[in-house]
């Protein structure tokens, strides 16, 4: 097996523009089989149309893809047998039945006889719904149908699954079983390629590519990304959010400063330099410190950080 033909999926200067505005532009990815890759970015990064592109339902203006092998424009039908893809609206049924829905997707994809016995009731299983089968879709809370939704993409076994943004509104609780239900697809030398929202979901991938503006800025493993941000990080609980970080802003040593809700995540140089000195600095000004201790940056950091850097050197 040569080089270029060891990766699943594979981009060369994959672009697509709408009218005036490129949504992709010039992608280049290799993800192995078997890798769970993460695709994460604000609104409007370009995300879904790099699903759209490699799922072989929107062709690209420029450059091209491969997946399992097969190019996306030529050969889109052999693609389409080996994936499952779940968009951000997957079309579940609301009037059929669990079991109705997955026995629609069975017949969509050519699965029959014992076999499509055997699979239906392992995928119910598989997705904790074995007790709602006569359930209709549109009764079922927000996170069983995102299960129901998967199993049914999963009823024709692909080797590679795409998700785009599986777990948008649903609660914590079914975001962490969904996850736990794609552990286990992984486990089994499934492809996963996820794009998400969310930065916890993102640890979970073994590669992650931050996508803003239709390219990927950085593409690397999650414990990497988080050691790009610059300096050491401080987490400031405090009364008066404003007065705090106009103290700050004066300060020596501090490259950079997020808000999140009533906390400040503080980067500094030196944390044994600084710390005091901020400390000594808030207290002059009477600004009443709640809490402040040193954390370690997490995805959610680095990504803000990196994306504020895209944006300043622009």
């Amino acid at each position: 097996m040569s080089d270029n033909n060891q990766y699943i999926i594979q981009t060369d200067n994959l672009t697509r523009k709408f009218k005036n505005a490129v949504a992709v532009n010039s992608l280049n990815l290799a993800i192995r089989q078997g890798e769970i890759f993460g695709l994460v970015g604000p609104d409007g990064a370009g995300k879904t149309t790099t699903i759209r592109l490699l799922v072989a339902i929107m062709d690209p203006t420029e450059g091209r893809a491969t997946v399992a092998g097969f190019d996306t424009v030529e050969q889109a039908e052999e693609i389409k047998k080996r994936i499952g893809y779940m968009a951000q609206r997957f079309n579940l049924y609301g009037d059929l039945t669990v079991l109705e829905n997955l026995n629609f997707f069975a017949d969509v994809f050519g699965v029959r006889g014992d076999e499509r016995q055997e699979r239906i009731e392992r995928l119910l299983a598989f997705a904790r719904l074995t007790e709602f089968t006569k359930r209709r879709a549109t009764h079922l809370s927000g996170g069983m149908q995102k299960k129901l939704a998967l199993a049914c993409t999963l009823v024709h076994k692909p080797e590679i699954i795409f998700l785009d943004e599986p777990t948008t509104g649903v609660d914590p609780v079914s975001r962490r079983e969904f996850w736990d239900i794609l552990t286990e697809l992984h486990l089994e030398g499934v492809t996963l390629f996820v794009s998400t929202p969310y930065m916890d979901e993102a640890e979970r991938c073994a590669r992650v590519g931050l996508m803003f503006e239709g390219k990927i800025i950085v593409c690397d493993v999650p414990e990497r990304i988080k050691r790009m941000v610059a300096g050491e990080l401080l987490e400031l609980r405090l009364t008066n959010l404003r007065a705090a970080q106009e103290v700050i802003a004066r300060l020596p040593g501090v490259l950079e400063v997020q808000t999140y809700g009533d906390l400040l995540h503080i980067f500094v140089d030196d944390v044994a330099l600084r710390q005091s000195q901020l400390e000594a600095a808030l207290a002059a000004e009477k600004v009443e410190v709640v809490s402040l201790r040193q954390t370690r940056p997490r995805m959610e950091e680095a990504f803000i950080s990196l994306i504020r850097k895209r944006l300043e050197e622009k």
